[in-house]
């Protein structure tokens, strides 16, 4: 009795576990087709994941802005390969780079700004058996007129706001 329960068990365990994956392959595939409709200019690494959490796209075509958050299982230093080979032929330009432990490359495009982030995710197991390190891209691109004022924050500083506040006073009186 206790080994047929003990079966059941196991038999629910992988159905479970066979139909978690088959929702996450079912978001890669349903999100890489929306990212891949409003950002088909930018080359994602094919290998990676989209994360559903930080993941944040508004606006279509030219007029994207948002974040967009990856997890590839090749390294930093192969993803930066990956993005120097790919972005050559679909006219986004390299305008910036730093290349140390967080890889950042900026590039531009028809008034876009995209920057992507790469950092080394080290699940000690690649380090283990000498392969490569997982990597965490992360993609942020807006569009020209985003932004429209050049210190949106003014209203968040308290030392302004006290200081315009005696300002104010000075000019009723």
């Amino acid at each position: 009795m206790l080994n047929i329960i003990n079966r059941y068990s196991l038999i629910a365990l992988v159905v479970f576990a066979s139909g978690c994956s088959l929702f996450n392959d079912a978001y890669q595939v349903e999100s890489r087709k929306i990212i891949d409709y409003l950002l088909a200019d930018m080359p994602l690494p094919p290998d990676a994941d989209i994360q559903k959490e930080p993941t944040v796209i508004l606006g279509t075509g030219t007029g994207i802005a948002g974040r967009i958050v990856l997890m590839s299982n090749r390294s930093p230093a192969s993803n930066l390969v990956f993005y120097g080979n790919s972005t050559q032929g679909s006219g986004w330009e390299l305008v910036s780079s730093t290349v140390a432990e967080e890889i950042i490359l900026v590039y531009t495009k028809e008034g876009r700004h995209a920057t992507i982030e790469i950092l080394r995710r080290s699940d000690g197991i690649g380090r283990l058996f000498g392969g490569e390190n997982d990597s965490q891209i992360t993609i942020s691109v807006v569009h020209p007129g985003a932004i429209q004022e050049q210190n949106p924050y003014l209203a968040l500083d308290e030392n302004r706001i006290e200081l315009e506040g005696t300002l104010a006073g000075r000019d009723s009186q």
